[in-house]
């Protein structure tokens, strides 16, 4: 079984190297990866699109009205609940994230780099059965939980930028 990972997109077209993503997301055979378009004004959705369909493990869920970041994700999970059958969720927000230095391309290269640790992902802190959405954990609280050394994880969680 796969784990699935989440990520959510708003207004990201210019931020967005497909080339650069569809070969970093091609690397990451053990990950099933959902990119939700939450109501993006610019041609976010067209290039989340284009990059489904040079990805074997990309699904698109295009949310048409805008949803909080939680919304989003639940999107998501929801479309990968009933498409694949995963061990476990993750997910990324692109907005929520300290992008400055290392962008879109920085998120999607590490994801690459750390598939083999993302996907030993287990639930051994839960203590009782939760139900999907509870059991959703987020990619980069995770990574830096492990104390991976990633430039992008340690971005994330520095103060004053």
């Amino acid at each position: 079984m796969k784990i699935g990972i989440i990520i959510i997109f708003h207004n990201n077209e210019k931020e967005m190297d497909p080339s650069f993503l569809i070969e970093q997301i091609n690397q990451t055979s053990n990950l099933e990866l959902c990119l939700v378009n939450n109501d993006s004004k610019d041609n976010t959705y067209e290039v989340l699109k284009n990059i489904k369909e040079a990805c074997d493990n990309v699904s698109v869920v295009n949310v048409r009205k805008f949803k909080s970041d939680i919304s989003a994700v639940k999107a998501g999970a929801r479309f990968m609940l009933n498409a694949f059958n995963l061990k476990h969720l993750g997910y990324v927000s692109i907005n929520m994230l300290n992008t400055k230095y290392h962008g879109l391309n920085g998120l999607i290269k590490m994801i690459a780099e750390n598939q083999d640790v993302i996907n030993d992902y287990n639930c051994k802190n839960l203590k009782k059965k939760k139900t999907l959405f509870q059991s959703l954990f987020s990619v980069i609280d995770y990574l830096k939980n492990l104390e991976i050394e990633n430039p992008f994880i340690q971005l994330q969680y520095q103060r004053n930028l």
